[in-house]
């Protein structure tokens, strides 16, 4: 299947906590450096899934941007209609872990992606519309949001990102014409800012160890989250995405949360926001 991913890529550091994290103090335990961000996390897992990806994002300026996009088309992520930014605007994104892998809290510094207006995603339509799927990151403004949801001519997954950025889909939703999307995937806490949203054909909500709630048909779907040892919980919910883009539009509620829980367990044991093993994943 071929994927397009409009959203961010940048360098995730990740501090987990040898022991219980204490706030205030200084933490022994051990620092990751990876390339991350959510749409870059998104088409990494689905080229390792066996997909056909195109990514669409502003790199990081100074000497990550280069070095991103580089890693980028060796794992076979295509990066034709990128960009990168100028040295001074840059991607990070820094996250501290407790002991057992859940976030205590993160800083994402995404102004790179800040570029990526209307006009940008514009004169990118024929890429976007040449996909079977795509699939784009709250980390783009609402207005560019709202245009991507009006021009966009094949099934479309948003993905919230976080709950300073949730709301960056209601008031895309609410400037959008058309106000239809195929799909939404959240964490609980981004579900509740974005409750009561319209114009949502599939809202997957991740609950964590409680697992995924669907909502769709007027119906609550939910399926029990899979048993494994978590090592991090950074990028899981970019796997999961990943998991129920590459089963397909056509696939049915329940397919494509069994597929989007294996490739959540797989990403959260594994230290790294994603998981290279995603590509053994027996679905």
């Amino acid at each position: 299947m071929k994927v397009c991913v409009i959203g961010g890529a940048n360098v995730d550091i990740t501090a987990t906590s040898a022991q219980a994290f204490r706030v205030g103090d200084s933490n022994p335990g051990k620092v990751h450096v990876s390339w991350g961000g959510v749409g870059r996390n998104i088409a990494h897992n689905l080229v390792l899934l066996g997909d056909e990806v195109e990514l669409l994002t502003i790199f990081g300026g100074g000497v990550f941007g280069p070095v991103i996009e580089k890693a980028c088309r060796e794992i076979g992520i295509g990066t034709d209609h990128c960009d990168i930014a100028d040295e001074h605007t840059h991607s990070f994104f820094v996250s501290v872990n407790n002991a057992d892998g859940e976030l205590v809290g993160g800083i994402a510094d995404m102004d790179a992606v800040e570029g990526m207006d209307t006009a940008w995603i514009a004169a990118r339509l024929d890429v976007i519309n040449a996909a079977d799927a795509v699939v784009a990151d709250s980390n783009l403004i609402p207005e560019t949001l709202a245009f991507l949801i009006d021009h966009c001519e094949k099934p479309l997954y948003l993905d919230a990102v976080s709950v300073a950025k949730a709301g960056r889909i209601r008031e895309a939703m609410a400037l959008s014409r058309r106000k239809s999307v195929f799909a939404l995937k959240s964490n609980a806490l981004e579900y509740e800012s974005l409750a009561g949203i319209e114009g949502i054909t599939r809202f997957y909500e991740s609950a964590g160890a409680e697992g995924l709630r669907v909502h769709a048909d007027g119906q609550l779907y939910e399926y029990a989250a899979l048993p494994c040892i978590v090592r991090s919980v950074t990028g899981g919910g970019d796997a999961l995405l990943a998991g129920i883009v590459h089963a397909g539009p056509q696939a049915s509620v329940a397919e494509s949360a069994r597929v989007g829980l294996l490739c959540a367990r797989c990403a959260v044991e594994s230290p790294a926001a994603v998981n290279p093993e995603m590509k053994n994943l027996q679905l």
